[in-house]
């Protein structure tokens, strides 16, 4: 329960702060998303991926499974317009070009894939890790990400209708959670299906947080502040991995 509160008010939270800013900074923007895609990309290292390959029933197959969750994220970054790595520019957006609902699909579904990786059904039966560092995770991702999706709709909807569609996308991540572990603990679902949804889920963060690396370097182009956010970030998840 708790896990889905934080979940819903972290992204909700970050929303409503960008009805209430009209101006913000870009730039300071930018070094929270880079902070945030290299925490997300440390622990997919560090914890997902490890737990993922140590199962030997399904290592065979997870390469594939990881393989497809990053062209799909593909997929869903055309329908959203890649508001899941901060594509926002002036509130106008690049989603001007999709519908509202082609954009709020994809979001929807990005973030109700990523809730499944906090169902309390472990990755593998003899795990060691908590879910903690996961759920800081996605956490740091979905407040630049509902900042950008409110940024995106204030040009195009209503207050109340960007406020309608923000806890649309609040719910997604907490439904995704808890309706994998009522689909496992009616039977409706196994073992091996889980297995594919975090793969799924690991290719996506993989996608979502290479891309965040290579568009905040335009002409590759050494940034230090980037590298020291990068750094940070990493060691952050580095200590939460070991000591949560």
């Amino acid at each position: 329960m708790m896990h889905f509160i934080l979940l819903f008010f972290a992204a909700f939270g970050a929303g409503l702060l960008a009805l209430i800013i009209p101006e913000w900074k870009e730039k300071s923007f930018k070094l929270a998303l880079i902070f945030a895609g290299s925490y997300l990309f440390a622990i997919t290292i560090l914890h997902i991926l490890p737990e993922l390959f140590a199962d030997q029933q399904s290592a065979y197959y997870m390469g594939l499974y990881i393989l497809l969750g990053f062209l799909l994220q593909q997929v869903l970054d055309f329908m959203s317009s890649g508001i899941e790595h901060g594509h926002i520019h002036h509130h106008g957006g690049d989603g001007r070009g999709n519908s509202v609902w082609t954009l709020m699909i994809g979001l929807f579904l990005h973030a109700f894939l990523e809730g499944t990786l906090l169902s309390k059904q472990p990755m593998l039966a003899g795990h060691h890790h908590g879910s903690e560092t996961l759920l800081i995770g996605m956490i740091l991702h979905k407040m630049p990400e509902a900042f950008a999706l409110v940024a995106v709709l204030m040009s195009r909807l209503s207050k109340w209708g960007v406020i309608l569609l923000l806890v649309l996308f609040s719910m997604a991540s907490p439904l995704g959670m808890v309706s994998t572990d009522v689909l496992y603990d009616q039977q409706l679902i196994g073992r091996g299906t889980l297995n594919i949804l975090f793969g799924l889920v690991a290719g996506g963060f993989l996608h979502i947080s290479t891309i965040i690396f290579f568009e905040s370097s335009p002409q590759h182009r050494f940034n230090l502040h980037k590298l020291l956010i990068i750094l940070l970030a990493s060691g952050i998840a580095i200590l939460t991995e070991f000591f949560i």
